[in-house]
């Protein structure tokens, strides 16, 4: 039995924020707050994502090195964490979920990592009181928030990078251009369904139902909005959205 008794390094004081502050912390789409489901969620994903394949590809298009500090913002399990820790100097894994945060850090103690700060916090409750660092990846997290706090997040997080830093993102982002959405959106679930299973299927309706993605155009103007220069903006099949940006 895994021991989630736990508690991270930081944890922003709610109270020290205006009380209409939206609460990031809150569950949107499905709860990642209990052991099982986060547990479900590693084992699920890790079926179809190849974790050490997509972070070594984004360490390389981020330059990042054994001198480099990165961030990693809305970490979950560690997909990112984990690799990248192997790779840099330090990482900062961010997460909402106390529970994946907790799972990240027993996978990550496993094989010895210990230059990882583990932080209960998310865009917009995350404080980096270290220096600006070099880097920061934002896996599937970004559409939690509503597009007015995205960009409240996203600006905070133009300001914890160095000048020029870099900035990972992926996403899902719907295209503005589509035809026929409603019929896109059943695509998507019909092969999520085939290619992973039912029960991924079902997360897929309840993030188009309850979660925040949003329009690639509306994406491409809360980055620029935020202080960040889009180096490159990539869409794949299946809603998937790619931005490689700098900072200020």
């Amino acid at each position: 039995m895994m021991n989630y008794a736990w508690k991270p390094d930081s944890h922003k004081n709610m109270f020290n924020i205006p009380e209409w502050t939206y609460d990031e912390m809150k569950q949107t789409g499905v709860d990642y707050s209990g052991i099982e489901q986060v547990q479900r969620y590693d084992d699920m994903h890790q079926k179809f994502r190849d974790y050490e394949k997509n972070s070594d590809a984004i360490i390389k298009i981020l330059d990042l090195d054994s001198n480099s500090t990165v961030i990693d913002m809305g970490a979950g399990t560690g997909a990112f964490t984990l690799y990248a820790a192997k790779h840099c100097k330090k990482v900062y894994a961010v997460d909402i979920s106390l529970a994946m945060l907790n799972l990240c850090r027993i996978k990550c103690d496993r094989i010895g990592l210990s230059n990882i700060s583990y932080c209960h916090s998310g865009f917009l409750t995350y404080d980096h009181e270290a220096d600006p660092a070099d880097a920061m990846v934002s896996i599937a997290s970004l559409h939690h928030l509503p597009d007015f706090w995205k960009l409240v997040g996203l600006t905070r997080a133009a300001e914890m990078l160095k000048a020029g830093g870099r900035f990972f993102l992926f996403d899902i982002v719907f295209p503005s251009a589509a035809d026929d959405m409603e019929g896109k959106l059943n695509a998507w679930v019909r092969s999520i369904t085939e290619q992973s299973g039912p029960e991924l299927a079902a997360e897929a309706k309840i993030h188009i139902r309850e979660e925040y993605s949003t329009y690639d155009w509306v994406m491409e103007g809360l980055l620029e909005r935020a202080g960040f220069k889009i180096e490159s903006a990539e869409y794949s099949e299946g809603f998937q959205a790619t931005y490689v940006c700098s900072g200020r």
